[in-house]
């Protein structure tokens, strides 16, 4: 099941919607041909798959108005964008050597 914050929501619901969404809350799932119940081995695996992705550290870092503007107009995702810019720019010793 999929979940979303209301902050993520770009406009607000409407009362009917929020009805709605209360509604199919309460629901039980339905499971057919096209969307199956996970067994368990792919929910251990999914779980895993998850903790590995646990391994990256938060960090606060400063960036310039135009790198941060350039960075978000690859859209939702860009901090992933930047982490792995980062990643490959790390290992490029060339390109290290420039910007220490």
């Amino acid at each position: 099941m999929a979940k979303i914050r209301m902050s993520e929501l770009m406009n607000p619901l409407t009362k009917e919607e929020l009805h709605e969404l209360e509604e199919a809350e309460k629901r039980t799932p339905f499971f057919d041909d096209d969307s199956p119940e996970m067994t368990a081995i792919q929910l251990q695996q999914f779980k895993r798959m998850y903790s590995e992705d646990r391994t990256k550290r938060t960090v606060s870092i400063r960036l310039s108005k135009n790198t941060y503007d350039k960075a978000k107009t690859y859209g939702k995702g860009y901090t992933a964008f930047l982490s792995r810019l980062l990643d490959a720019a790390i290992n490029d010793e060339n390109l290290v050597r420039k910007c220490v």
